[in-house]
């Protein structure tokens, strides 16, 4: 089971509350996670990634276990304890302005 927390703009159109609970089919990395998601919450499609290329949205950061893995491989697995679902896998808005 993988915990996925959402930013409340994305709980909001996804009518969900903080934290989604996922079941992969396979190995867990951040592609198979935002699939399922997508899939699960069809709001959420083109709101994370680019519906056409799939690329994380520039304002979206991806934490797990203490580390920004924004700019990891999608294809790469997550932390173990996120697969064992003791941590999260978090999508945090990014702060910007002036």
């Amino acid at each position: 089971m993988i915990r996925v927390v959402l930013p409340a703009n994305l709980r909001t159109l996804a009518g969900v509350g903080s934290i989604v609970e996922l079941e992969l089919d396979g190995s867990a990395t951040q592609r198979t996670v935002l699939d399922a998601l997508e899939v699960r919450y069809p709001a959420l499609r083109g709101t994370i990634r680019d519906a056409g290329t799939k690329l994380r949205r520039p304002m979206l950061r991806f934490f797990a276990c203490e580390e920004d893995l924004s700019d990891a491989s999608p294809d790469d697995p997550l932390p173990e304890p996120v697969v064992a679902g003791t941590e999260p896998f978090l999508i945090v808005g990014a702060m910007a302005g002036g």
